[in-house]
């Protein structure tokens, strides 16, 4: 693969809460350079990544209900919109993960739906067609709560599935941290279940070029990483000689 082909898998994402408007016109700037998908920003951050990156074919997206998915569908749509209006051409919403956690997969369905419904028209109003993936924090989720959110995202609309925030803090009966990111198990299974007709996007973790690619051979079709400079510049390409990539 490509070096050029890598960066039209890549959200180039910065998401620390310290971000500065210097780092976010720095992302931009490397976005543009390497012709990455997408930069990945907080809501706040939305108008300035817009303005930055106008004319260049980078699209900006924004996190909602971020990074626990605690707050409420009402919430959650308000955010959407008013990060559309800001500019942002795609949307990461964190999906409901206690009712998840919960089995109430009613409620997850519920959620999304309602994000997707006021993304999607929000966007046609701009004469846009916004993108919308569904978070589901999969290092807290077992495989069949996995499954059950992937079909509540498709059954509602959604454009992709996405892994994780990278927010997350899983311990083991130890007590000690557990992997917070995309694994390609995880990957593996939600391309499974949401078939061709869905985007997945890993995210979480993913600061090699081997790793990235991992994720690209489980199924992923978006990575999400704020290690994408890195990656690129130690591309190397004899590497993925042998992949489907």
């Amino acid at each position: 693969m490509t070096k050029s082909k890598i960066a039209s898998y890549i959200d180039h994402t910065l998401l620390a809460p310290q971000a500065g408007i210097k780092q976010i016109v720095l992302l931009c700037q490397e976005a543009k350079r390497y012709n990455f998908a997408s930069v990945c920003v907080n809501p706040i951050y939305v108008s300035s990544a817009a303005e930055e990156l106008s004319g260049s074919g980078v699209k900006v997206c924004t996190v909602v209900g971020f990074p626990l998915g605690a707050t409420t569908t009402k919430d959650k749509i308000n955010e959407s919109k008013n990060a559309i209006a800001n500019g942002a051409d795609e949307i990461d919403m964190v999906i409901n993960i206690g009712a998840a956690k919960d089995g109430r997969f009613s409620e997850v369905g519920t959620d999304i739906l309602g994000v997707v419904k006021a993304c999607k028209t929000a966007g046609k109003k701009l004469g846009k067609n916004i993108i919308v993936k569904t978070i589901l924090e999969t290092c807290l989720l077992d495989d069949n709560a996995i499954v059950n959110c992937c079909l509540c995202a498709k059954k509602a609309g959604a454009d992709f599935v996405k892994t994780s925030t990278g927010f997350a803090t899983p311990k083991g009966v130890d007590g000690n941290p557990l992997p917070n990111g995309a694994s390609e198990h995880h990957v593996s299974l939600m391309r499974k279940t949401v078939g061709d007709d869905m985007g997945v996007k890993a995210s979480g973790g993913i600061r090699s070029a081997r790793t990235a690619i991992s994720m690209l051979e489980a199924g992923a079709n978006r990575i999400g990483t704020s290690s994408g400079v890195s990656i690129l510049e130690n591309w190397d390409e004899s590497e993925t000689v042998n992949s489907k990539y």
